[in-house]
């Protein structure tokens, strides 16, 4: 079965060289690419690409907006950031937005394929730096928290991080859609989360899901 992936940048001859490192993998296939973020929101709607990688720097609409309605209509859409930029200020709101990797494009050489490949297997790509942010992103208290699930919406919580729709939740635990809707209710009520994108950060921030990334 092949990957479907969507590129966006307004940059030409850059997506051209996104595109050449991807299609050299085998069964990695561009299904689309995008020159504005407006553009990438549309062809994420109607293409339905299993991952998507956004430049921030787009005309229109930029990465991060882009992302944010990309999630807003399909809250599992897999989503990689991809940037010359790697201050703080952008990190955290990559971050924020529901992105689940996050790659500079002077490292896109090395570390394209194995961010796209991480988020293949429903894991999160990081590099060290980003990862120390994360590390802040919520408090050491939070922790605690984890004792008061139960050990469905633990289930669950963890399904949702890894990409899964209710469906496919439903399905792998033996229940209703409608059980696994009540679930995640519950586990987002406990532990203050108001997101998919949350769920995911605390997931990470918890190490209830594994990311991957370069080393230091």
């Amino acid at each position: 079965m092949s990957l479907r992936i969507l590129v966006a940048d307004d940059y030409e001859l850059v997506r051209r060289g996104i595109c050449s490192i991807l299609k050299s993998q085998p069964g990695w296939t561009i299904c689309g690419e995008a020159s504005t973020g407006e553009q990438a929101v549309q062809m994420a709607r109607d293409l339905r690409p299993d991952i998507v990688i956004v430049d921030i720097g787009m005309p229109s609409l930029n990465g991060l907006d882009a992302t944010r309605e990309i999630l807003k209509e399909n809250e599992d859409q897999r989503v990689l950031i991809l940037t010359v930029n790697s201050s703080e200020g952008i990190i955290r709101a990559a971050l924020t937005v529901g992105a689940r990797g996050f790659v500079l494009k002077s490292d896109a050489a090395t570390d394209l394929v194995h961010a796209v490949q991480a988020l293949e297997r429903h894991r999160t790509f990081f590099t060290p730096r980003v990862q120390e942010i994360l590390d802040s992103y919520f408090a050491p208290s939070s922790l605690t928290a984890l004792p008061i699930l139960t050990t469905r919406e633990r289930e669950v919580l963890q399904l949702i991080a890894q990409g899964k729709t209710t469906r496919e939740i439903a399905g792998a635990l033996g229940c209703s859609v409608k059980t696994a809707q009540t679930h995640r209710s519950n586990f987002m009520q406990k532990l203050h989360l108001h997101s998919t994108s949350e769920v995911v950060l605390y997931a990470i921030r918890n190490q209830i899901i594994p990311h991957d990334g370069r080393a230091a």
